[in-house]
């Protein structure tokens, strides 16, 4: 659960946000550090946003009522309960942030940009906003989305998570499994079909979920397609949204492709070696002798007790009252180590152990030799793709963002 603070400008996004409500800890102090609410310019700025105003909710911000399609009822609801609140943890007077205080529900939130954001509009991206998770965290997103724009948007109250949305960032976790979310909701040029496309690059700390502090989550997309990761505002990676290996699947898919319809010749000999025919086994060649033999140097330890046995009877047991000889069976005493061999080499009869034997050479068989018909491992061939496309600019084939998100 999490408080957050969301600024936003050139499509440059900050948010201040915090996940969980929880009893005081003992360790809550109000800093002395004077605290002003920030502005943010109006040049390049879609969305700014520090919540420090409580009447912000259900105007500026507006609380989805929706329900999630084909799940139970009672699960489908968005009936997470939202507030403006101080910071649990070390807050400064006066400064407040988003806080989803109810757990184990569905919860959504979001606005309206101050203006439309296109991708064709050769500016950068900046999505930046902060996330405190106040206790700790077991199961959830604290991630935004920007909204596509259409008539899906006119009421914000009837959001759910099959909204259209461009791209999605920022941090979620369940169980053990923790990552940063950059997903792109691509459109395919040719046939106008959309594919969602996960970067698989995007990393973050476990402490992020449980150190109680506040993070800073920073996401750069340029119009050359280069894109960057930060965290609490140091680099965690730089990457380009046209990569093959950066997403899944890849914004663009390959120019050629299997062919399903190829078959393997029946003469393709794979083999790289293969047994020689001409060799034939030495007359010398003894197949009888076994692996291992008795070594007859060895000799039974001094100390080695040959009439005692390795375990013996506890004599401390005690029949159950409930066995039943007619179901159970004669009962017996469970075997204990015989104490009598505990600083002894050994109990029991005693056998010389095992060594390797120098006459072994197992079942003889023909060396192999370089297969002069090796062809190499057989693939099937490459055709061309028929679905493919090259989108040198998916972020403008995108439909144009116009709502923050916020789940």
């Amino acid at each position: 659960m999490a408080k957050i603070k969301l600024l936003a400008c050139i499509a440059v996004l900050i948010m201040h946000l915090a996940f969980g409500k929880e009893q005081a800890p003992s360790d809550v102090s109000v800093e002395s550090v004077p605290y002003t609410s920030p502005t943010a310019s109006k040049v390049g700025v879609y969305l700014a946003e520090n919540f420090d105003n409580p009447s912000l909710l259900n105007t500026k911000w507006i609380k989805s009522n929706s329900k999630k399609p084909d799940v139970d009822e009672e699960l489908a609801k968005y009936d997470g309960k939202w507030n403006i609140e101080e910071l649990e943890r070390f807050p400064l007077k006066g400064d407040r942030g988003l806080v989803l205080s109810s757990e184990s529900r569905h919860a959504a939130i979001s606005s309206k940009l101050d203006k439309p954001f296109k991708f064709d509009s050769g500016k950068t991206l900046v999505i930046q906003y902060e996330v405190a998770f106040q206790k700790p965290h077991t199961c959830g997103g604290a991630y935004l989305k920007l909204l596509t724009d259409g008539p899906h948007i006119k009421d914000l109250t009837q959001f759910n998570d099959k909204t259209p949305y461009s791209i999605m960032f920022g941090p979620d976790k369940c169980g053990p499994t923790s990552k940063v979310h950059f997903i792109i909701r691509h459109k395919n040029p040719r046939n106008n079909t959309i594919t969602e496309k996960h970067c698989l690059k995007l990393k973050t700390e476990e402490s992020v979920f449980t150190d109680h502090q506040p993070h800073l989550f920073t996401l750069v997309v340029k119009p050359d397609n280069s894109y960057s990761f930060f965290l609490d505002q140091e680099l965690q990676y730089e990457g380009d949204l046209l990569s093959e290996d950066d997403f899944n699947p890849p914004i663009n898919p390959p120019k050629e492709i299997v062919d399903k319809n190829d078959v393997k010749p029946e003469d393709w000999d794979e083999r790289s070696k293969i047994p020689d025919e001409s060799a034939v086994k030495p007359d010398d060649w003894d197949e009888s002798e076994p692996e291992n033999i008795p070594d007859e140097s060895s000799s039974m330890p001094d100390d080695w007790l040959e009439e005692e046995p390795t375990h013996i009877p506890d004599t401390a047991a005690v029949k159950p009252t409930d066995w039943d000889n007619e179901m159970d069976g004669e009962w017996e005493p469970p075997l204990i180590n015989n104490p009598k061999c505990e600083d002894r080499s050994g109990c029991g009869p005693w056998s010389r152990p095992l060594m390797k034997n120098p006459k072994y050479k197992g079942k003889w068989k023909q060396p192999l030799i370089d297969n002069p018909n090796y062809r190499g491992k057989w693939t099937p061939r490459l055709i061309h793709n028929p679905d493919y496309f090259y989108d040198k600019n998916p972020l403008k084939s995108s439909p144009i963002v116009s709502i923050l998100n916020l789940l």
